[in-house]
């Protein structure tokens, strides 16, 4: 099976698996999901899914490192050029604008909701999400932060500090609203865009060169 894994016709298969098992989780949660319905909804039969995954836990599990490490790629550039000083303000009101975005998408939020619920059963899955997540966000956000010390643009000996404020200073408010108050309570598309740029204000403000 190990094998198996790297054919195109195996991949196709799990991409479909996972695919499935993402809809029917988000929308039963993992108690009221089966594996007889991501069978259905993914035309997989039941038997090749634990052929792959080997049991509904590690299939909820899966679907969670999937869906987080794809939220992640889609935020997460590769260095490029720093921004001149005059343009940092608007580079890091753009980076920070798509993290929000992606996270405070519903189908995330979906995802957080049922992972928070089933925590105490699977801790393992709280910390995937974390990594995969907030971890990974604060990270690529401290190498940027990091960068931008060594070019003079701010001043920030511990990166990875400033950065979880950076991050947090964005992320904080709008995440916790969606979060309880539900999909209702997201802002719009200007309302995070302003929020966001009063975030990284802040932050360039504290951590200005001295």
């Amino acid at each position: 099976m190990v094998v198996e894994a790297f054919r195109p016709s195996s991949q196709r298969k799990r991409a479909a698996i996972l695919e499935a098992a993402e809809a029917v989780f988000l929308r039963d949660g993992f108690v009221g999901a089966s594996v007889d319905e991501v069978s259905t909804v993914s035309g997989v039969s039941k038997q090749t899914i634990y052929n792959y995954f080997g049991s509904k836990e590690r299939l909820f599990v899966a679907v969670v490192s999937a869906m987080t490490t794809a939220a992640g790629d889609a935020v997460h550039p590769d260095e490029h050029e720093l921004p001149g000083p005059d343009e940092l303000a608007g580079y890091l009101e753009e980076y920070l604008l798509r993290q929000a975005t992606v996270v405070l998408q519903p189908r995330i939020l979906r995802l957080r909701r049922l992972v928070i619920g089933e925590v105490e059963r699977f801790p393992d899955l709280a910390r995937t999400l974390w990594e995969n997540g907030p971890a990974r966000a604060i990270g690529a956000l401290a190498v940027l932060v990091s960068r931008l010390n060594d070019a003079g643009l701010v001043r920030a000996p511990d990166a990875r500090v400033a950065a979880a404020f950076l991050n947090w200073l964005v992320m904080s408010g709008p995440l916790n609203e969606a979060m309880l108050l539900g999909d209702g309570a997201l802002p719009d598309d200007e309302a995070l865009r302003r929020h966001t740029r009063e975030a990284v204000r802040i932050f360039l403000a504290a951590y200005a060169p001295a």
